[in-house]
């Protein structure tokens, strides 16, 4: 289904529901009496719970895994924040597709199918196995005025819905998001600094590893599209469309879609962290299909969690994007699941339980 308009998107929110905690409190007395301490298996057993919760059943599984990576150029590269040129995001995709990039490895080393997809890269691009749903080639510099129209945000944000919706049509039971996009992590932090009111300077880094002038330079644009747009920030549709990219759009859209269908998804690194952001300032619910795979190495991410009381999953000083958090964090919901469905109970096992 193609979204038009921003009352679609209202009426899709309006269906979402938080998950189930009956479902839960059912997962974690299983838990509970396996042949363990009670809880001795910590976030593990969280993770199982929460995942039997989103799909409404104790015999919830994530066999089916499908990391969804989205490609989209940004016009703020035009005020030099990033040390590679925009062609780059076209020369990655290519080599998403090729299977010779970091996220095709983890995946692959976690039994997780990628699914690339072309959201908005400005250089036209193809390739066997590319999805091609380019609602625009490129946002415009949001330096210089809005990034998008909220007309095309939605139309990122539906391509992200109807993408993760045929995965799950497919068979997923367990999404991860990715992305592409130079230019990217300075779109990520002017979303941080307007719907989280941080401060540029602490959420800011260097992106693709930017010396400390540029990282001045990186903050000064920030603050010129906060300014600029000032008056576009206000919900958050239309702060995504002033300061958002397209790829950070349609991540937005996955979580939403995963929520609406009951599915959990795993969040990578900072830019998919924005995206999942923007959708959980729509629907507060959404966060409860949500598992945030890990802390980024990238400066700001550590206060978004902050400033959220989210945990992430791992902290591996990791910073690539693609996907590559959320293929390993995968890979911990996966074995999660797997204690609570194939460990013994001490009835089964015939071990005695606790005084």
């Amino acid at each position: 289904m193609m979204i038009e308009s921003i009352q679609q998107l209202e009426d899709i929110l309006a269906g979402i529901e938080p998950a189930d905690k009956t479902v839960f409190d059912a997962a974690q007395n299983k838990l509970d009496n396996l042949t363990k301490p009670k809880g001795s298996l910590g976030k593990l057993e969280t993770l199982a719970a929460r995942t039997c919760a989103i799909r409404r059943r104790l015999d919830a599984a994530v066999d089916h895994k499908c990391i969804l990576t989205f490609a989209g150029d940004h016009g703020v590269v035009a005020e030099g924040v990033s040390l590679f040129p925009q062609e780059v995001t076209s020369q990655m995709v290519l080599n998403f597709l090729a299977g010779g990039a970091g996220v095709n490895v983890l995946a692959k080393h976690v039994g997780a199918e990628v699914r690339v997809i072309d959201v908005g890269v400005a250089v036209p691009v193809s390739g066997d196995g590319l999805i091609s749903r380019n609602v625009m080639h490129g946002t415009a510099n949001m330096a210089q005025g809005p990034a998008m129209s909220v007309t095309n945000a939605v139309k990122a944000i539906s391509v992200g819905m109807e993408v993760a919706g045929q995965a799950i049509k497919d068979g997923a039971e367990i999404l991860g998001t990715g992305d592409m996009g130079i230019g990217n992590t300075t779109s990520s932090a002017a979303l941080y600094v307007a719907l989280l009111s941080v401060e540029v300077d602490d959420i800011a880094g260097r992106g693709t590893g930017i010396d400390d002038k540029g990282l001045e330079h990186k903050k000064e644009v920030i603050r010129k599209a906060l300014y600029v747009n000032k008056d576009r920030l206000t919900t958050p549709v239309d702060t995504l469309a002033a300061i958002g990219g397209l790829e950070i759009a349609a991540i937005c859209g996955v979580v939403l879609e995963a929520a609406r269908s009951r599915i959990p998804v795993v969040v990578d690194g900072f830019i998919s962290s924005a995206g999942a952001l923007v959708a959980i300032k729509m629907k507060k619910e959404v966060l409860d299909y949500c598992f945030f795979s890990h802390m980024s190495a990238e400066a700001g991410h550590k206060l978004f969690f902050e400033k959220t009381g989210i945990a992430p999953l791992l902290h591996l000083d990791m910073r690539l994007g693609e996907g590559t958090g959320a293929a390993l964090a995968m890979g911990l919901v996966e074995a999660g699941l797997k204690i609570m469905n194939e460990m013994a109970t001490f009835a089964q096992a015939g071990v005695s339980e606790e005084i």
